[in-house]
């Protein structure tokens, strides 16, 4: 997408995001392996073409970097890629995972190899993992979690919902080709199917929607060791996590209290079959993507369902993903040494400080926050880390990772599973590390982490249209200094807001700032809720947190773009719109509305500019035009 897209002059005051994207949008593809294209999009897309480019050479054993971890990614992308011998192995490197849960007797004898499964991944109504207590960030603590469902959420299961009756029956079609592509009979399938389908109904209700997990605070909920053994009398919930953890925790972080506190009523002898065949189904679809090209492309057809993909990648670009999925922080900081650099690093981190400098002032300055109040948020603001363009040193987990060539791409790929897993549960009661990054530098995103107070920004964000030397200081603070912002603004959404600044869940707001801080959020919540796209209402609830963090993002950003001697209002707003220039299939606008925590694309780009007068200046909008909102209605937080 050509920075230079035409502008719609006429359209500027009645719809910004058509304005500025009107013409790309008529004559942009999406390509038939994606569900979306865009900014975002094409920046990973150039991504993917580069690395592909690069790591080709790579794959003839050219110019082959001499460091271990990205030799074991050549090697594994080599298997990935060996579709002669994936093609010729067919189903089979699968049957022995398949066989291991059909051998499964009971619930007694699913319990005995819990550990074992675990640490291969198969699935289970319930998991664990170890990340830093929501409370005390410098330790390690134990989590547990419910199951995944087959559908996004509970609420595609609700009577009445058509878009989870029409995916269930691609699933199911999709299930019964695979099952007799494996070899099972036409009895075995259809019992299997029914039985695993009817599981994950059956615990669905139990569990959170998207919108009650969006609020992630409430997902703290600890319990004694004794109190979370107790929850369960069909199984020993105490012995699965000590043999898991090899130790014996004093507590447990449940995340879901009324789902644990109905562990019994799925998971019992009267459903242990049901459950099984749940297990079996859950671990045919993991397998497909790791077997002949066949049945990567019939196993990916749900997900395609989802997205709206028209077609399958080809099998040189899914290979490509296998191997960069797993090794992704090899991959990134390989592509970050490369094609961005230590000085773009230096350069950009000073931006980010700018805007940090930025969003003190506005603190210091706000018209609502006691002064008590206001002088801890800075408190928080100064403690924040930020990281930019790569980590300085690879996550020791990559250099566990090795390739045994004389096994197949499925049996290194659940080696590998069972090193990451070890890896994550041997941190159970250490030292926190937070030097880790959670996205690798070649993805374009960004992250804020409110455990470890942290903003992230990967070196793959950091270019056109986000930010580029070729652009005017307004355009770059329209695009990555508004993206860096909302990063920033993370830290005081309604979810953020709740940690201090050493990550901790803490509360360290007056109840009075703290009472009108939840009353400009629900402005926030009504500003969006209802309002109409082509794939249905917004519900304001789920996106508040990411639209608060738009909010003080773009405001923030404006300020420092106005602090420039050249500032040009109207490239800033237009940079600003351009750079959620997006074109998806309607499946995948369907299922953002239905989980995705953020609003959608076109409303980002047109409503939040509506809450800042500088906008309504630069285009000269009153009251009759589309782009207008009253001043009563104009939400304004950071």
């Amino acid at each position: 997408m050509s920075a230079q897209t035409k502008i719609n002059e006429a359209l500027l005051k009645d719809d910004l995001y058509q304005a500025v994207n009107g013409a790309w949008l008529k004559t942009a593809v999406i390509p038939a392996d994606k569900a979306a294209t865009g900014g975002f999009y094409e920046l990973d897309q150039n991504i993917e073409k580069t690395l592909m480019h690069d790591f080709d050479a790579w794959l003839e054993n050219k110019n082959l970097p001499a460091d271990r971890p990205t030799q074991e990614f050549v090697k594994y992308y080599q298997l990935a890629a060996d579709f002669a011998k994936r093609d010729q192995d067919g189903f089979a490197p699968a049957k022995k995972y398949l066989d291991r849960v059909l051998d499964l007797k009971d619930l007694a004898d699913w319990q005995a190899q819990w550990t074992d499964l675990n640490l291969e991944k198969f699935d289970a109504p319930f998991g664990f993992y170890v990340q830093p207590d929501m409370k005390n960030t410098s330790q390690y603590a134990l989590y547990a979690y419910p199951a995944g469902l087959f559908l996004p959420d509970k609420t595609y299961y609700e009577d009445g919902n058509e878009q989870g009756q029409a995916l269930l029956a691609v699933l199911q079609k999709m299930l019964h080709e695979l099952f007799l592509k494996a070899g099972y009979d036409e009895e075995f399938t259809q019992k299997t199917i029914t039985q695993a389908l009817a599981y994950d109904k059956l615990i669905a209700p139990f569990q959170k929607d998207s919108t009650q997990r969006a609020d992630y605070v409430k997902s703290y909920n600890k319990y004694s060791f004794d109190d979370f053994k107790a929850v369960a009398e069909n199984f020993d919930l105490g012995a699965v996590v000590t043999e898991l953890l090899n130790a014996t925790p004093d507590q447990v972080i449940v995340t879901e209290p009324n789902y644990f506190a109905n562990l019994d009523q799925f998971v019992s002898p009267d459903h242990f079959e049901a459950m099984k065949s749940w297990i079996f189904v859950k671990t045919l679809m993991s397998t497909t993507a790791f077997l002949s090209d066949d049945i990567r492309i019939l196993g990916g057809t749900f997900s395609r369902a989802l997205s709206g993909s028209k077609e399958a990648m080809k099998a040189k670009k899914a290979a490509y993903h296998l191997a960069s999925d797993q090794f992704s922080q090899v991959v990134g900081l390989y592509y970050a040494h490369k094609y961005f650099g230590p000085t773009a690093k230096a350069d950009v981190k000073q931006m980010v400080e700018k805007m940090v400098a930025v969003y003190k002032k506005r603190l210091a300055n706000n018209d609502w926050l006691s002064e008590e109040t206001a002088k801890k948020a800075i408190v928080k603001l100064d403690a924040l880390g930020i990281n930019v363009g790569y980590p300085d040193e690879l996550d020791p987990l990559y250099t566990k990772f090795v390739v045994d060539e004389q096994l197949n791409l499925l049996d290194n790929a659940v080696n590998f599973t069972k090193v990451a897993t070890k890896d994550n549960l041997e941190r159970f009661g250490k030292e926190v590390d937070r030097t880790r990054w959670e996205m690798p530098a070649h993805m374009v995103n960004a992250y804020y982490d409110p455990s470890f107070n942290i903003i992230v920004f990967p070196a793959a964000i950091l270019q056109a249209p986000f930010y580029s030397l070729d652009q005017t200081a307004s355009e770059n603070y329209g695009g990555i200094g508004a993206v860096m912002a909302h990063e920033i603004s993370h830290a005081f959404d309604n979810n953020g807001a709740q940690f201090d600044e050493y990550g901790n869940l803490n509360n360290w707001w007056t109840e009075a700032d703290l009472k009108h801080f939840q009353e400009l959020a629900q402005q926030m919540i009504a500003e969006f809720d209802g309002l109409k796209t082509e794939a249905g209402t917004v519900n304001g609830k789920l996106v508040v947190s990411e639209n608060i963090a738009d909010a003080g993002g773009l405001s923030c950003a404006l300020e420092a773009a106005k602090g420039e001697k050249d500032c040009d209002l109207r490239a800033f707003f237009i940079s600003w719109a351009r750079i959620w220039c997006m074109k998806s299939s309607l499946e995948r606008q369907k299922l953002l509305l239905a989980v995705d925590v953020h609003a959608p694309h076109t409303l980002r780009a047109n409503v939040q500019p509506k809450n800042l007068d500088d906008f309504y200046t630069a285009f000269d909008v009153h009251e009759n035009d589309g782009m207008w909102l009253p001043k009563e209605k104009r939400v304004h937080i950071w």
